[in-house]
């Protein structure tokens, strides 16, 4: 069997990476447990490599109680001290702050809007931005769309939630789905 053309980025031999592209990144979630994993795990990528990241997701899972937003938004500076303690994640003590504090915006967004997945994806009247970039060269760190949203969820009191890691975000969620032609994900979407 011919191996799968991936995007550039998945197919540098990283099992975790390739598995990450096949079945999730660029694919369409609505389950607000896994919108908030992502912009937490986004967040805490900040200056690091997404295979940092990924190999780290178990022990984000477990540090962060599954990332139950409601559950996350309880944690107290005994809890801090305890994940600064955690070597199984990025220990940093803003980063781990501010996950705390978007729990707590997350819930206010989620009353307001019915759930956090309505309100992301109203962004783009419910239907991803599909690009199909011909290189992964041509995909751009940021766009008019990760502004606004950053703008936005900055207003709401969310941290780490900069225009290049909410575009990172809205991709790895499928709200952009940016496969690039050459991808077998984009070949079998057609």
């Amino acid at each position: 069997m011919a191996e799968r053309k991936r995007c550039r980025w998945a197919d540098a031999g990283d099992p975790d990476m390739a598995l990450y592209h096949d079945e999730e990144w660029g694919r369409p979630a609505h389950d607000d447990r896994h919108l908030f994993e992502m912009l937490t795990l986004e967040g805490a990528q900040a200056g690091l490599s997404w295979s940092t990241i990924l190999h780290k997701r178990r022990n984000y899972r477990r540090a962060f109680a599954n990332f139950d937003p409601a559950k996350v938004a309880r944690f107290d500076r005994r809890r801090v001290a305890a994940l600064m303690d955690d070597a199984g994640i990025v220990r940093n003590r803003l980063k781990i702050e501010s996950a705390i504090g978007n729990a707590r915006a997350f819930l206010e967004v989620q009353q307001q809007f019915g759930s956090f997945d309505r309100y992301v994806w109203s962004f783009v009247n419910g239907r991803p931005v599909v690009n199909r970039p011909r290189t992964g060269a041509r995909i751009p760190a940021h766009t008019p769309l990760s502004d606004r949203i950053s703008k936005d969820l900055k207003k709401r009191g969310f941290r780490f939630v900069g225009t290049t890691i909410v575009y990172a975000f809205l991709q790895a969620v499928g709200v952009v789905d940016d496969h690039t032609r050459e991808c077998f994900v984009s070949r079998q979407a057609k």
